[in-house]
């Protein structure tokens, strides 16, 4: 086994989000440390969560050491007087030994080894085959595609609803959809459970079925391509649910507004009602129209209404995806 030089090493960054010129310093720090402390360094006030970025570092890093910095510290030598003390400091209460080294692309790696009074190697990245920032990443997601590690991915995956009343197609258009763009579609579960159980729906079954939805919509995402089209959303299974049950679900209610889309194609009805056996509301699609219209514009969601015949509406919808995506 190769003999590494140093026992204790350490980087710092705050991945926002984790990308592969990070993974690539990560390796080349690997070369020359036993044991390597990744610190993250996150402020609540930042645009991705820093728990979230915690997680991603430990998942994609299972044979390192990875630390949460959560306090509320200057991120640049012109924020504080006091900078590089207060970095110093911080530095020796997380890091549980004495580094050796410090691994780092920038600049002020220079600066953190002075303060420590310990090596700095610089990860030349100019080697790297592709050079990226997380700045960059977070302007254009879909542009550096492929910088972006699988367990990242999903939270730029942006999410598209189909909604609307019963026997507008969404079902048809998300799979067509999904084919169009190359990539997957979540087929909406309410139709599965309600055949398990008859037709015979108590306020149990659309917890189930918004908990279901919710699960595979997530599962999905995990690997889709860029954009996941839902067939369904849970504001549909509690509208559902009300007509069902003549009562307000409110834990789907609350659920439903803590869950994250990028764009609402709401299906309007100007196409013919089709019985397939599970729909029983054919006099209530204006009414169904005009509710879920009025909660999108309630909560304040990005929606458009895609009408026409089903090929007008494939086309429409694919103009307000491309939109989406510019």
């Amino acid at each position: 086994m190769e003999q590494k030089p140093y026992q204790y090493g350490f980087t710092l960054g705050k991945f926002m989000p984790p990308h592969e010129g990070h993974l690539q310093l990560i390796a080349e720090a690997e070369k020359y440390v036993r044991n390597l402390y990744i610190l993250v360094g996150t402020l609540e006030r930042e645009p991705i969560p820093g728990e979230l970025r915690f997680q991603w570092m430990e998942e994609l890093n299972p044979n390192h050491t990875v630390i949460h910095i959560t306090d509320d510290l200057p991120s640049y030598p012109h924020e504080h007087p006091d900078f590089w003390k207060i970095w110093t400091a911080v530095f020796k209460k997380y890091l549980p030994v004495e580094p050796e080294v410090f691994f780092c692309g920038e600049d002020y790696g220079d600066e953190v080894a002075q303060h420590l009074r310990i090596k700095h190697i610089r990860v030349d990245r100019t080697r790297f085959p592709i050079v990226i920032s997380a700045t960059e990443i977070r302007l254009n997601p879909f542009l550096h595609w492929d910088m972006i590690p699988a367990v990242v991915k999903p939270y730029f995956v942006k999410r598209i609803v189909l909604t609307g009343p019963e026997s507008t197609g969404k079902t048809t258009l998300a799979q067509k959809l999904a084919e169009h763009f190359n990539t997957n579609w979540v087929e909406e579960y309410g139709h599965e459970h309600f055949d398990k159980v008859n037709g015979k729906l108590v306020r149990e079954d659309f917890l189930i079925i918004a908990r279901t939805q919710m699960e595979r919509e997530d599962q999905k995402a995990k690997i889709s391509n860029r954009l996941l089209f839902c067939d369904t959303d849970l504001m549909v299974t509690q509208i559902f649910g009300e007509l069902y049950l003549n009562e307000s679900l409110s834990w789907i209610m609350n659920a439903s507004k803590q869950r994250k889309y990028d764009l609402f194609l709401l299906m309007d009805i100007d196409v013919p009602w089709i019985d397939d056996g599970t729909r029983e509301f054919p006099h209530f699609r204006q009414q169904h129209f005009d509710r879920l219209k009025k909660e999108l514009e309630l909560r304040g969601l990005p929606y458009v209404v895609v009408s026409g015949n089903y090929e007008e509406r494939f086309q429409h919808a694919i103009e307000a995806v491309d939109r989406l995506m510019k």
